[in-house]
């Protein structure tokens, strides 16, 4: 397994910036979908939502976000990705500049 102690979860949310919803066209952070990265030596593991369970992209998301991770840590870094829905997602959780983006 690779070492990620030198990544930090600022790195790691950094990275998770080039993730974007498809659907609203924002990256998963300034939406507020990502709610905790835990990096530890040899595995990172994300805590994130969807803005809906309902949302259709949500496979596609994850799938984006675990190999975002793999291109920033290395193929042999594990990648644990929970989609939780505690506590739901809501347009509250946006960045200043997403809110602003959507004119919300």
């Amino acid at each position: 397994m690779a070492n990620t102690a030198h990544l930090s979860s600022d790195q790691i949310r950094e990275a998770l910036r080039e993730v974007i919803d498809p659907e609203v066209g924002i990256n998963i952070v300034d939406l507020g979908l990502v709610y905790h990265i835990d990096p530890t030596p040899d595995q990172i593991t994300i805590d994130m939502t969807m803005t809906s369970p309902a949302c259709p992209m949500g496979p596609y998301i994850q799938d984006d976000v675990e190999q975002t991770l793999k291109d920033l840590a290395g193929e042999s870094t594990a990648i644990q990705v929970n989609v939780v829905w505690d506590p739901p997602w809501s347009p509250d959780k946006m960045s200043d500049w997403a809110k602003s983006y959507l004119g919300a």
